[in-house]
Parts: C-alpha cells; sequence; structure tokens
C-alpha cells in the first residue's frame, strides 16, 4: 500500500478508482491536479508503481472485486466510485459490493459488452444503483461525430442542447490573423461572437486584450447557431459538411461510424482485411459500400479513388496501421485524417507527421466519466487542448454564489471564463456585465488547477440557505 504524500483534508472529496490502466491513470492525474483525495486499487503492481512514481494519490495492491479489498481503500466514505478495469464483469462486480459498502456513493462503471450495455437500466437502477455506465467504443463515436461535424475545424464541442458551439480553428489566413483581441469587434462585428481561448505551440492562453492572433494559432471561439458564418468569415476557412467518407478498419468502432454515417447520409466506404468480418459488416449495414482489402495497399486506395473522400477515418486496433494508412491518404490527396491511437507516447507525434486528428476510446471515456465527478449541478464537461483546459456546463443553483452578481464580478480565479449562458429558450453571449440568475445554463471555461475552485463556486452554499 502506497500512501499520500500531504495528509488529505477533511472536506477534501474522495474518489476510489478501481484500475490503473490507462483510464484509471488518466482520471487519477487530473482529479490528483485538483486536490481531490484519490485511492487507486490495482492487481498490476508495475501499474500502480506508475501511478504512485508520479501522483499524489494512494494506491492499493488487490483486486477491486473483493469487499475486503474496497474495505481496507476506504470505499465506504468514499463520494465517488469509479470501476474502469478492462475488464466489464469485474467493474460491475466492483459496483455490487460497492452499493453494498458505500450505498450513497456515486457509481460509474466502466462496461464495453452490447450483451452487458443492454441491461443498463436494470444495472442502474435496479442491481448496481450506477449512476452512469460508460463505454469507450460509443465514446470515441461521440468524439469523431464532433470533429467531423464542423470540417474547417480542428476541435467542435456543442452546449446548451446544441445552442452554443466551441470551435477551434487552426489560423492559417483571413482577417483576424495578425491582428490584436482589441480589434476583434472592428473585424468581427457579430456580437454573438467571441474568442475564448489561444492554443500556441501547445500552450493554452486565455487571452486579453493585448494578444495578437498570430499563423497557426489554434483559436477557440464561442457563437450561437446563427452565427457560425461570422465565424467562417473570421477565419478564412470554409466549414462545408462531409459528403463522402472511407473507413478503414471494420471492427466494432468502424462499424458503429459506419452505421452513424448512414443515418446521416454521408456516401461511405469502409474496407477490412478479414473476408469474414467483411460478411458480417455486408449483412449489417445498408448503404455503406464494405470493401475486402489492405488499407495500406496504396494501390488499393487509388483504385478506390481514396483522393475523392472529404475524410478518412482510420480505427483498426493496430496503431502504427493507423498510421501509416492516415500518412498514405493525405499523400494520395485526402483533405482530412482521424487516427485512432491508444497510446498515449504517439499523440505528440500525430500533428508532426501530419495527420489532422487523432482519437482514442481512453481518453473519449475519461472525457465522459469526469462530468460525473464534478460537483455542483454538472451536465457535460469535455477538455480542450488535451488537459490544457476544461469547459463544464452546469445549471446555476439559486443559493450558489455565483448568481446576481456581474459576470465581472465573480470568484472566479485569473483564467476562467463564462462563455455561454442559457435561460430559458434564450442563448446569451455574456460579456463581463451579464448577470446569472437562478436555473441558468452556464458555461464556464477553466484551466485544470482552478476546477476546485470553480466547483466550489457552483455548489449550494449551506451559509446562504
Amino acid at each position: 500500500m502506497r500512501l499520500f504524500n500531504r495528509e488529505p483534508k477533511a472536506d477534501q472529496l474522495k474518489v476510489v478508482i478501481v484500475g490503473a490502466g490507462e483510464v484509471g491513470y488518466h482520471i487519477s492525474h487530473r482529479l490528483a491536479q485538483e486536490h481531490k483525495q484519490v485511492v487507486v486499487i490495482d492487481q498490476d503492481e508495475n501499474a500502480l508503481r506508475r501511478i504512485s512514481e508520479i501522483l499524489d494519490v494512494q494506491t492499493i495492491l488487490g483486486s477491486g472485486s473483493s469487499p475486503k479489498v474496497l474495505k481496507d481503500a476506504g470505499a465506504a466514505n468514499a463520494d465517488i466510485f469509479l470501476a474502469v478495469t478492462d475488464s466489464d464483469e469485474v467493474n460491475i462486480i466492483a459496483c455490487l459490493f460497492a452499493n453494498i459498502i458505500a450505498p450513497d456513493a456515486k457509481k460509474l462503471a466502466r462496461i464495453r459488452n452490447e450483451e452487458y450495455s443492454g441491461y443498463s437500466k436494470e444495472l442502474s437502477e435496479n442491481l448496481l444503483n450506477i449512476s452512469a455506465i460508460i463505454n469507450p467504443e460509443v465514446e470515441v463515436i461521440k468524439s469523431i461525430d464532433r470533429l467531423l461535424s464542423m470540417p474547417g475545424a480542428v476541435d467542435y464541442n456543442e452546449f446548451a442542447a446544441g445552442k452554443i458551439k466551441l470551435i477551434g480553428v487552426r489560423m492559417g489566413h483571413g482577417p483576424l490573423l495578425d491582428q490584436t483581441l482589441m480589434n476583434f469587434r472592428s473585424v468581427v462585428s457579430d456580437s454573438d461572437v467571441i474568442i475564448a481561448a489561444i492554443v500556441r505551440d501547445d500552450a493554452l492562453i486565455i487571452p486579453g486584450g493585448s494578444d495578437t492572433i498570430q499563423k497557426d494559432d489554434i483559436v477557440y471561439f464561442v457563437c450561437k447557431n446563427t452565427s457560425l458564418e461570422s465565424v467562417r468569415k473570421a477565419c478564412g476557412r470554409s466549414l462545408d459538411p462531409i459528403k463522402n467518407a472511407f473507413i478503414i478498419g471494420g471492427g466494432n468502432i468502424g462499424f458503429r461510424l459506419a452505421s452513424l454515417f448512414e443515418k446521416k447520409g454521408i456516401h461511405t466506404k469502409i474496407v477490412d482485411s478479414n473476408p469474414d468480418r467483411c460478411s458480417v459488416l455486408a449483412e449489417k449495414l445498408d448503404a455503406a459500400l464494405v470493401l475486402c482489402g489492405d488499407g495500406t495497399d496504396q494501390e488499393f486506395l487509388q483504385e478506390e479513388n481514396i483522393a475523392e473522400m472529404d475524410v478518412v477515418v482510420s480505427l483498426t486496433s493496430d496503431e502504427e496501421t493507423n498510421i501509416l494508412t492516415s500518412l498514405l491518404a493525405k499523400n494520395l490527396g485526402v483533405k482530412k485524417t482521424v487516427t485512432r491511437v491508444n497510446k498515449l507516447a504517439y499523440q505528440p507525434l500525430i500533428k508532426a507527421v501530419g495527420i489532422d486528428h487523432s482519437v482514442s476510446p481512453r481518453l473519449s471515456a475519461v472525457n465522459s466519466i469526469l462530468q460525473y465527478v464534478r460537483q455542483g449541478n454538472v451536465l457535460s464537461s469535455v477538455s480542450i487542448s488535451g488537459e490544457g483546459a476544461e469547459a463544464l456546463e452546469a445549471i446555476a443553483e439559486s443559493h450558489s454564489e455565483i448568481v446576481g452578481k456581474p459576470i465581472k464580478d465573480l470568484p472566479f480565479p485569473k483564467g476562467t471564463l463564462v462563455i455561454g449562458i442559457m435561460r430559458d429558450t434564450e442563448v446569451i453571449i455574456p460579456n463581463g456585465e451579464s448577470v446569472i440568475l437562478p436555473d441558468d445554463r452556464i458555461i464556464i471555461l477553466t484551466t485544470p488547477e482552478n476546477v476546485a475552485r470553480v466547483e466550489q463556486a457552483l455548489v449550494v452554499t449551506l451559509q446562504s440557505v
């Protein structure tokens, strides 16, 4: 057992995590950054050592499905219980015992098997009292869908039921280039568009009026649905929708994505090297064209006119193959590539070698889990620029300290912005004088080190009740 470097405070949120793999590690990393009390359980001594050498968390060697181990980990006092091992069965059993040991804790389970997912209501309400079941395959499809919903963007998220957009665009040209933010309104007169953040050389900047937009910056715009054209003009980029897609890899994720593209009316080709799998895909898919072939074969790709595709998505289980096929597609003239990469060590290489986007089922699962970990009435949470920032969508509770004050007077630390408000059906892109009212849906952009203070401001204050 490894204990904390610093003694946890009594009022710290306590999170017990079963599973020290990629998902468990990255959730632990995020929560430890936010000074939460984190306990990680795993049977793999090397995985625990990796965590304990880097993070200030407690680690316990043992099975997360053992009630004795859970009790030793202090699960009875946990506020949140996360079962995120690679085994669905271990995660289900861990939640079963956690429901007995800590019935009031919020419980989340990572479950991939569709047979189990079909009983999500029973698992959530009747048996285990699980708050949410997270399927990494489903979450990565959501990530890809968001990316491709705005083809000219490198990052895209929606809030307030899709009425507020957060769009990251790499600046290559356009009227905003080399302009200071003080001149923003002289270029973009639309008051429903603001700039929330700038990413430059992998560093995230919450900009001020004197900051200048430079070539190759990724600029994050916040806007209403009706202002997308204003963003397009400001960036000098086309935001035309995807019409033709090519999927390499016909596994579960490839099949799910092809099914989604069919529903959206996107002309889709999906290729897999296994003839038996191709037969299954052909039976299950209606409009998509199923091809049996090698996605790394240049001649095969040329025969299929890959250069005419708007996007190539590489989703095989082998990430080296995914990287190779994406590079080959770019070399053959494809406009956009999306690559499945699980090894985080490869992530910094993706843009360096010319691949447009990378997605990871594990990291997509982490983002989904985080929204349930947040204190306050948080509806959704997404990471911006890796882990450089986080956008939270929350309901303003009537007695919280953010209600009834101009935004410029809110008790938020530097580097935290309120970037959107939805009041009933009205959408507001706020300024410093805007006032948050009870039950407003608000979107807050903040950095990891400030999340704890933002959560504190969102929670109902007992003194006010």
